[in-house]
C-alpha cells in the first residue's frame, strides 16, 4: 500500500530514528532531551524538550506541570505519546493518534482536545502538517466545489453553510478526529514492540516519567540552571535520567524511578 503524503509526514519507523535522536542501549531506550531557562524559539517558554521537536515551530518547550485531568505532561505526552509511538512530533493528524494513546495510558477522554483543536484551527482552514483537503474526510470533501483557487477559510465557511450550522460541522470535525486517532493504534503498538517496550505498561511508565521529571525539573529551576542536556532512559522496569556535561547534579544524575 502505498501511504499519502499525510501518513508519510504523521508516521515514522521508530527503527529508522536518527542515532542521535534515540538509541536502544543495554535493554532501554535513550531519548536525547535539552533543558533552557528561556527558549529563543518565539514563545520564551522554560522548561524541557526532546531532541526530535527541537526546530519544530509548533513545539513549546513544557515543564513538570500537568493539567487538572491529566496526571503526566505535555513533556511526558511528547516522549511516549508522540515520539516511541512511531508518530509526528506535530501536526493535527499526529496528534489525533498521540491523544488515542494518552487516553489509553491516561484514561482521559480527547474529545474536549479534539473539540479545542477543531474550534482553535480546523473551523479557520488551519491544519498543520498536511493540507486541509488531505485532512477532510471523504464525506465533507465531496462538498467542497471544484475551484483551485477557493480558500481553506472559504471552504470551511462553505461547509458550514452545507450542513446547517457550525454545531454540525464541528461534530463532523470531531468524528474525524477520533476515527483518525484510531487509525494509528497498531502502528502505536508495533513501535512499542519495535523498541522493548510493553504496551501493558503505558500508564506505569508514564507516572514513572513523570516522578522522574518532578524531581530533575524542580532541581534545575531551584538552581538556576541556564542549559541542560542529558538523556531520558526508559525501559519496562526503571526510568532514569543522565546528563551530557561534565559537571554532575547529585540529585538528577542517574536518579531512576521503578516502573511499579
Amino acid at each position: 500500500m502505498t501511504l499519502s503524503n499525510s501518513n508519510q509526514k504523521s508516521f515514522h519507523n521508530v527503527a529508522e530514528y536518527p542515532s542521535d535522536l534515540l538509541q536502544q542501549v543495554n535493554g532501554s531506550v535513550q531519548v536525547p532531551v535539552t533543558y533552557k531557562k528561556v527558549w529563543d524559539d518565539g514563545f520564551g517558554a522554560r522548561g524541557w524538550k526532546i531532541n526530535a521537536t527541537i526546530g519544530d515551530p509548533e513545539i513549546i518547550a513544557s515543564s513538570r506541570e500537568t493539567g487538572q485531568r491529566i496526571n503526566t505532561s505535555v513533556f511526558i505526552h511528547d516522549i511516549l505519546d508522540h515520539f516511541l509511538s512511531g508518530f509526528g512530533v506535530s501536526g493535527h493528524r499526529s496528534e489525533a493518534m498521540a491523544l488515542i494513546q494518552l487516553s489509553k495510558r491516561t484514561g482521559s477522554n480527547p474529545r474536549s482536545d479534539y473539540e479545542q483543536l477543531v474550534r482553535e484551527d480546523i473551523l479557520h482552514g488551519r491544519v498543520n502538517g498536511e493540507s486541509l483537503m488531505e485532512f477532510l474526510p471523504t464525506d465533507l470533501r465531496s462538498m467542497i466545489p471544484k475551484n483551485p483557487s477557493i480558500t481553506d477559510k472559504v471552504i470551511m465557511t462553505h461547509l458550514n453553510k452545507m450542513l446547517g450550522g457550525e454545531k454540525y460541522l464541528i461534530k463532523h470535525l470531531i468524528d474525524n478526529f477520533f476515527k483518525l486517532g484510531v487509525a494509528g493504534e497498531s502502528h502505536a503498538d508495533k513501535s512499542w514492540k519495535i523498541l522493548g517496550l510493553n504496551t501493558h505498561k503505558r500508564t506505569e511508565i508514564g507516572c514513572a516519567l513523570q516522578e522522574l521529571l518532578q524531581i530533575a525539573d524542580q532541581t534545575v529551576e531551584d538552581l538556576g540552571i541556564e542549559k541542560l542536556c542529558g538523556f531520558i532512559r526508559i525501559n519496562n522496569n526503571h526510568v532514569s535520567f543522565s546528563m551530557q556535561e561534565d559537571h554532575i547534579i547529585d540529585s538528577i544524575e542517574g536518579y531512576q524511578v521503578a516502573v511499579s
